[in-house]
């Protein structure tokens, strides 16, 4: 059995699991509903549902129309057929605990621009205009609230009939299977990676591609885009150019190379990344803020800043990997543990921890400049409503679970060689706090 099925103990598998799939598309909903119909006002949303009850919000859930189903099926298979057709570097991942080491085309860059154009080239020549998916987005919502259910049951089935690799197995318990999934790397025939499709081509790209409608819908709407929804849009580009820069560095990280392709990751993928992501995005649509051109220009260059460190903390580990600690952090020669673990096979192999640089600053502070980043592309919709922050406490929350996630698997890997480590770099996320 895989080490992913035992990062949380089952009853925290079981509540979070029935909190995501009881609480999560509901919230999805709600959270459209009470951007794009009740002004971005919980206290709204929180009145229509205390006078209807749930009857109303029943009537409120948009039912998945046809409509719907065809913009998602059109991008899905427009971004499946990138993913197999464009070509690219060949690069190889992590080798998985049971010996294997998954490769990859790295066509990611290609595929988001080849991506951006079509949907600006469709609205700019008038084949299609994106303001459609943002009218029928609830409809989207919901269409992809039960279709990436149906997905991940498939994907449930496919783990115990044909798995892709010896990286899969069954928990014992149906419900964990399902939940953290039985695969770490499932594949459609031998080169369409399942994950890459729904962490990277689906779920990143349709966040670029839905800060790009909601910019269009408000330009349609008013005739011109406000200074807050143009910060919004260019920090969130930049982040997601940001991340498929880096794509392949993205496939050593968690995600992808421990966590299993499961409900938890791939639904969350396909359905969260898209709604709750975008959602401050889809809130300045209706609520153009006049940030005037002194105050956008600082939190562009601010929002700026956190990408480019964030995206600098995860270069200088890769290049401290790849050099084999040979290389200069900051100028100077790193300082490192030399960490030695058994793998599952019983062999002894060693690996570098990195502890200078942004990574003697704390164990995770990667994390700092992203929580960061996603404030600054929050801030434009200043502070009339909650509901739009509602991704940065998310994020927050987020990573410091998997930074205790992290910490955990490490200590259970490296022994000693983690308490030294920690000895050497004492906070987890915030140097000096946490």
């Amino acid at each position: 059995m895989g080490e992913t099925n035992t990062v949380h103990s089952p009853l925290v598998t079981y509540a979070s699991m029935l909190s995501l799939l009881c609480l999560c598309p509901p919230f999805v909903i709600l959270l459209w509903y009470t951007m794009v119909h009740a002004d971005g006002s919980i206290s709204q949303t929180w009145d229509y549902l205390k006078h209807h009850g749930v009857q109303g919000f029943i009537e409120i859930w948009p039912r998945p129309t046809a409509t719907a189903w065809k913009i998602i099926a059109c991008y899905g298979a427009f971004e499946a057929a990138l993913q197999l057709l464009l070509p690219g570097k060949r690069v190889e991942g992590p080798i998985s605990p049971t010996g294997n080491r998954p490769v990859y085309k790295a066509n990611g860059m290609a595929a988001y621009f080849v991506t951006l154009a079509t949907h600006l080239g469709l609205w700019w020549f008038g084949i299609f205009n994106p303001t459609i998916v943002y009218d029928h987005l609830g409809e989207i919502f919901s269409a992809l609230i039960f279709g990436s259910f149906i997905f991940c049951i498939l994907l449930y089935i496919k783990g115990h009939l044909a798995p892709s690799s010896t990286d899969s197995g069954s928990s014992g318990n149906a419900i964990i299977d399902f939940y953290w999934g039985m695969e770490l790397y499932p594949r459609i025939g031998k080169n369409f990676d399942i994950k890459v499709f729904t962490n990277c081509r689906f779920g990143m790209m349709s966040w670029a591609v839905l800060a790009v409608t909601y910019c269009i819908k408000q330009y349609e709407v008013n005739g011109t885009v406000a200074d807050s929804m143009l910060v919004n849009t260019i920090l969130m580009l930049v982040y997601v150019t940001k991340f498929f820069w880096w794509e392949a560095g993205y496939w050593n990280t968690m995600d992808i190379a421990h966590d299993r392709a499961g409900f938890y990751i791939c639904w969350g993928c396909l359905v969260w990344v898209p709604s709750i992501y975008t959602s401050p995005g889809m809130y300045l649509v209706n609520h153009p803020v006049n940030l005037g051109t002194q105050l956008a220009l600082f939190i562009l260059v601010a929002g700026i800043l956190c990408i480019y460190i964030n995206y600098d903390c995860d270069r200088q580990r890769q290049e401290f990997r790849r050099t084999n600690g040979k290389c200069l952090v900051w100028g100077k020669a790193p300082s490192k543990i030399v960490a030695s673990y058994t793998t599952t096979s019983g062999e002894t192999k060693t690996s570098l921890l990195l502890t200078s640089g942004w990574w003697g600053l704390s164990r995770h502070f990667h994390y700092v400049p992203e929580i960061s980043a996603a404030f600054f592309w929050t801030v434009p919709a200043l502070f009339n409503h909650f509901l739009p922050y509602f991704y940065v406490v998310f994020l927050t929350i987020l990573l410091l679970d998997r930074a205790k996630r992290d910490d955990d698997r490490c200590r259970s890997k490296y022994g000693k060689y983690w308490k030294l480590y920690c000895q050497k770099v004492s906070y987890r996320v915030i140097p000096g706090i946490y």
